[in-house]
């Protein structure tokens, strides 16, 4: 059976949506409103809004919005009653029993986090037995204490085809388990292994602390070097972060990306608390995304090699679409920061750490190096280049500041490289500016939900709708003046279904409050409905108001109906005519 209604309303109720995103976004309040950077898409300029007295947020930039189930379902990836029930759980409610299948999945997803934890638990006790001997030295070779081994709950799989299977089908796991939890593998004639086999384990840990994967490197030559989970019901690489659980509650202001678990457990044994690493893939937008929300400035800290600065070239501008503040390590006479630390200890990594430099100063550097500065024509391409890297650069000082830098790389005037990077910024601007004047010739469209299977008919009679819709999440006594208007009289069916569903939940004694439509709107929807919420409405003005908005509706559809008889009498027109053609042609 679904959720109660009385439940969601009383567990919106008890959820503080302000708290709720402050834990995953940095806002500042402005007036009656909190904004910040969206977690949800790439952005410098804060246009992520939240109204606590509405109980909703809404993105300008990406459009989203809705109200605390929402915001757990597209942080999170959760389906509404798994939202709802880490919800119910945050504010100590219990969610009444439900049956069919939302419940199986969420009991799925429950079981295979602590299929996870107790594999985890089972990795990290036979590092310690005879079962992991192998594992533990290495672990010691690489200078690991054991209280850093406890903390990351580093583990060992043995070298045996099936014994993580035995162990914990011995406390009661099915194998089917370990297949759906990524930790067993079955061959084309059925038989069914263990997927880590003499690896030391690196448990992979959400935000919220569960076990949602692993990382294995094997103990001999065999390959791969790094073995991960696949991708779970409950882990998915390309949305977490090795070491993000601990990282998070540093105290540094800032972010270290590494390439791997091993230099990022060392930096923690070092001291330093911040640093991560991506899962066995290359930095996504979705990564750089969930670092902005607890971080304002990231250095990256990737080896010196070929492939490690390819890697810190793309994520640079992910990072920085993210809205931080990017520096890069170079770490130099060691390999990566691991070797770094061994060879020339904390307070030199933590000089090398406050030295890292500028992202734009290491992308020129590397840009340089892709040309022969003593052959004039890749000078002038190295310049056109940097103009167009600078050009993208916020504000004049740091254009005309690195600016000076390429031009003293090339041996050119400051001068002449100001002029060629203003060429380059003025040309961003014009293109810039004829894709506003796109938008500004077209001021319905502003007008229209993002979402075109939403699509309004027409605006007039729409904005009224909205008015309406919006009184009444405001205030649900309202629905007492609104007569016997109906939804089937709204030209917009989604507004007309709101309606109806908001006037029925009033008479219902129910809240109205945005939030707790989240089962009967699809994301599209409510994010469009939030974008409504979010709109300036004076419930004061409601005795006035109220009335302008019906009047306008039920004039637009009288005049839509008397448009569709003109149609059906001139079609019919069209078909007399036609019919009489015929007929007088007929012999």
């Amino acid at each position: 059976m679904p959720i109660p209604e009385r439940f969601i309303d009383e567990l919106i109720d008890r959820v503080d949506i302000l708290d709720l995103v402050s834990e995953s976004v940095r806002l500042t309040k402005k007036g009656n409103s909190w904004w910040g950077c969206c977690p949800f898409h790439s952005e410098k300029t804060p246009s992520f809004h939240v109204v606590p007295d509405r109980q909703l947020y809404k993105c300008f930039g990406c459009g989203k919005g809705g109200g605390a189930i929402n915001f757990v379902m597209e942080l999170e990836n959760l389906s509404f009653q798994d939202a709802v029930a880490v919800l119910a759980k945050r504010v100590g409610m219990e969610v009444p029993e439900e049956r069919g299948v939302s419940q199986k999945v969420r009991e799925r997803r429950e079981r295979l986090l602590e299929l996870n934890k107790q594999a985890a638990r089972t990795f990290h006790r036979w590092l310690h037995g005879p079962e992991g001997e192998q594992g533990l030295a290495y672990l010691q070779k690489r200078g690991l204490s054991r209280a850093i081994l406890t903390r990351f709950g580093l583990g060992f799989a043995p070298n045996d085809w099936s014994a993580l299977i035995r162990a914990m089908t011995e406390q009661g796991w099915s194998k089917q388990d370990l297949l759906d939890g990524g930790l067993a593998v079955d061959n084309k004639n059925g038989r069914i292994y263990d997927r880590f086999r003499n690896r030391v384990m690196f448990p992979i840990i959400d935000v919220r602390g569960n076990v949602i994967g692993f990382g294995g490197r094997v103990m001999d030559d065999s390959t791969p070097k790094y073995l991960n989970s696949p991708d779970t019901p409950v882990y998915n690489k390309s949305r977490n972060v090795f070491a993000l659980n601990l990282a998070k509650r540093s105290q540094a202001g800032r972010v270290i990306l590494t390439e791997g678990y091993m230099d990022t457990i060392a930096l923690h044994q070092a001291g330093f608390d911040s640093a991560v690493a991506s899962l066995g893939t290359a930095l996504t937008a979705e990564h750089a995304q969930l670092l902005a929300r607890y971080f304002k400035e990231a250095v990256i800290s990737y080896d010196g090699d070929g492939a490690g600065v390819a890697a810190a070239q793309r994520a640079i501008p992910l990072l920085e679409k993210a809205g931080l503040k990017v520096k890069v390590l170079q770490v130099q006479g060691a390999k990566d920061p691991d070797e770094f630390l061994k060879a020339y200890g904390r307070d030199a990594f933590q000089k090398l750490l406050d030295g890292s430099e500028n992202q734009v100063d290491y992308r020129l550097a590397q840009l340089r190096r892709k040309f022969d500065l003593t052959d004039d024509s890749q000078r002038v391409a190295f310049l056109q280049e940097a103009a167009q890297l600078l050009a993208a650069l916020p504000s004049p000082a740091e254009r005309e500041i690195y600016g000076g830098h390429a031009a003293e790389m090339a041996g050119i005037s400051a001068e002449s490289m100001q002029q060629e990077v203003r060429h380059a910024y003025q040309g961003r601007v014009r293109k810039a500016e004829r894709q506003q004047t796109r938008r500004d010739l077209a001021p319905a469209s502003q007008l229209q939900p993002q979402s075109r299977e939403l699509r309004y008919e027409n605006i007039r009679s729409a904005r009224a709708e909205e008015g309406l819709v919006r009184l009444l999440l405001l205030d649900p006594s309202l629905s007492a003046s609104m007569g016997d208007l109906r939804g089937e009289e709204f030209t917009s069916p989604l507004l007309g279904r709101i309606f109806d569903l908001l006037r029925r939940r009033a008479a219902e004694g129910l809240s109205t409050h945005l939030p707790v439509l989240a089962e009967a709107l699809s994301a599209p929807e409510m994010d469009h409905l939030a974008r409504v919420a979010a709109q300036p409405e004076r419930v004061a003005n409601a005795g006035q108001s109220i009335p302008n908005y019906i009047s306008t509706i039920r004039v637009e559809r009288t005049k839509r109906e008397a448009m569709e008889q003109d149609e059906a009498l001139l079609a019919a027109q069209k078909r007399y005519r036609q019919k009489k053609a015929y007929v007088e042609e007929k012999p």
